[in-house]
């Protein structure tokens, strides 16, 4: 009973320490807000004054979609970075597999104390989940008041919930990553829709059909759809390669918790 109250105590304490959901929206939906007001501005103000046969002139002909489509793409640049330097810190600063090996050398040496310590050179979310394993580890190995089943299944538990803390941190904003990806096509779509109705509306003309507003319309259309094609390619590639990278921590945390219990469960048989 006092373990699960310690168990909960900390994670109490864990939660108190990171933000709360709703001022992490909040300042989500700020740098969205932001990315697209810097969008608008750059449109408005250079792309505007920029001459016809510049890119940046043509791109202002893809219409009031473009700076919609430069908001998203700036948003996804914002959220990439975010999310490199989240995953690059939980990958810590020592690889998986060493970590662990080096871990199982100190643990088969009876030597947990050192274990820990080198938890705190890895300093990534496997040093945190191991950290935590083995300060339970230590602390049921002078317990006598448990059988080595219930000693088990206590630090099984306390990675468990260590694994519960660091997941989320790894996995947050990857859904704006997952949403762009699907917005930005859509976003392209409207804009290609807008300008082909351009282009039809300037073959309809009477007489002979207004040639400028034609090829506007058109060029209107293709921006908008390479804009958007753009955003979503790069939102798709990022969002896997993040997934690969996460999975692969996942992975060595799920082997370095495994690696204690098997060790603990070894040794108190």
């Amino acid at each position: 009973m006092a373990d699960v109250k310690t168990a909960a105590a900390k994670n109490a304490g864990s939660h108190a320490g990171k933000p709360k959901n709703g001022n992490n929206f909040m300042m989500n939906l700020g740098i969205v807000v932001a990315c697209i007001a810097i969008s608008w501005g750059f449109f408005l103000g250079v792309m505007k004054n920029a001459g016809h046969d510049t890119v940046l002139g043509k791109m202002y002909l893809g219409g009031p979609v473009v700076p919609m489509l430069m908001g998203t793409l700036l948003t996804l640049i914002t959220f990439i970075i975010e999310r490199a330097l989240t995953i690059v810190k939980a990958k810590g600063k020592i690889d998986g597999a060493e970590f662990v090996r080096k871990v199982q050398y100190h643990l088969a040496n009876k030597n947990v104390d050192a274990a820990i310590a080198e938890c705190d050179k890895q300093s990534g979310s496997v040093g945190n989940v191991m950290r935590a394993g083995l300060t339970k580890y230590k602390e049921m190995i002078s317990n006598t008041e448990l059988d080595t089943d219930q000693k088990v299944a206590n630090i099984q538990k306390e990675i468990e919930e260590a694994t519960a803390l660091e997941l989320p941190m790894m996995e947050k904003n990857l859904v704006f990553l997952s949403t762009i990806a699907s917005v930005a096509t859509l976003l392209g779509l409207l804009g290609t829709v807008l300008g082909m109705i351009k282009a039809f509306s300037a073959l309809a003309t009477a007489g002979s059909p207004d040639s400028v507003a034609l090829a506007t319309g058109i060029s209107e259309a293709l921006i908008n759809t390479a804009l958007g094609i753009g955003n979503s390619a790069i939102a798709t590639i990022m969002y896997n390669v993040f997934t690969s990278k996460i999975d692969a921590i996942t992975y060595a945390i799920d082997e370095a918790g495994y690696s204690i219990v098997q060790t603990f469960a070894a040794k108190n048989r």
